[in-house]
């Protein structure tokens, strides 16, 4: 078939390589977010998928939006059979969607219908899953609501932040894009309407959403620090700045520090939750690099009865 792919950040790139490696199908243009600023000096920086694109010689469409007219034109004039989509970032209107003869193709890092939207990874990890995967389903107008083409299972690791868990799913989530798109060419596949039980919403983390509530329990304190791991990072706050917690360590026989109590000895600090203390293994302090937790209490020299958590003046 001849394609158009739809994506931008890194975690869509795995797929663009199946699609350019494959020898059933040809990736005849790409569909991005336009160029960001990035980095300190905030240049315009093409988006990962772009850049690929470029190296591989495709040619690359950035629409403002997806509904503008030079884009359809260009979209309908390159006629593609199919649009397989990773994580492209903007909502694809009614008259896009019917160009392609068989549609928008998405792969999405889910279980579908479970965690349905924009962050799948980070409330799977949050809300303690033993296992998920991805879905390959066809784009209509409701959020992630398609009939789905098939599905691969992920365990989800007790140490899995969501950065680790998203990595995974972005190189097995790629076979599952380039054997669907083999099926639909083949005739082989057809989409399964999603069932209408076990639907739950994944909307995007927010900085909020990222800051850890020390009177949880500390499986639950683990969960948002793996989960909000690498983006938005999860984070308390001490001596009125914000503290990012990179990763922590459940210790389940440290009991008697309050929530949010800080414990520090030569080797290791500990801060108490609603259950038992979590060891601060990586922080990083505002302004700095992420750091070992031990390095970082000796150095701010934690008194004793000292706590974390509380707002941050900032928001």
């Amino acid at each position: 078939m001849k394609l158009v792919f739809a994506g931008t950040p890194e975690v869509a790139v795995p797929a663009l390589d199946a699609l350019i490696a494959s020898d059933r199908h040809e990736v005849a243009a790409v569909v991005t977010r336009p160029d960001a600023p990035a980095g300190r000096g905030r240049r315009l920086v093409a988006s990962p998928v772009a850049q690929r694109a470029e190296e591989a010689g495709i040619e690359v469409l950035k629409p403002a939006r997806p509904r503008d007219e030079d884009f359809l034109a260009r979209l309908r004039e390159i006629a593609p059979d199919c649009c397989p989509v990773v994580a492209y970032g903007a909502l694809l209107p009614r008259v896009a969607l019917d160009v392609p003869a068989h549609g928008w193709v998405n792969l999405h890092f889910s279980l579908l219908p479970a965690w349905r939207g924009a962050a799948p990874v980070q409330h799977a990890v949050m809300a303690g899953d033993a296992v998920t995967g991805a879905s390959t389903f066809r784009i209509e107008e409701g959020l992630d609501s398609g009939p789905v083409y098939g599905v691969i299972t992920e365990e989800v690791r007790p140490t899995d932040t969501s950065g680790d868990l998203l990595t995974r799913l972005a190189f097995a989530g790629a076979g599952l894009l380039a054997a669907t798109m083999d099926g639909i060419e083949d005739g082989t596949l057809e989409p399964v309407p999603q069932p209408a039980d076990g639907i739950t919403l994944a909307p995007k983390i927010t900085v909020e959403d990222a800051h850890v509530d020390w009177a949880a329990p500390a499986l639950r304190v683990d969960r948002v620090v793996r989960g909000c791991t690498p983006a938005p990072g999860a984070w308390t706050v001490f001596r009125g700045e914000r503290l990012k917690l990179v990763q922590v360590a459940l210790v389940p026989e440290h009991t008697g520090l309050a929530p949010g109590e800080l414990s520090a000895g030569k080797n290791n600090v500990y801060v108490g939750t609603g259950s038992h203390a979590v060891e601060l293994l990586w922080v990083q302090p505002q302004g700095k690099k992420p750091m070992r937790g031990a390095d970082w209490a000796r150095g701010v020299r934690i008194a004793v009865g000292e706590r974390v958590g509380g707002t941050d003046p900032a928001i």
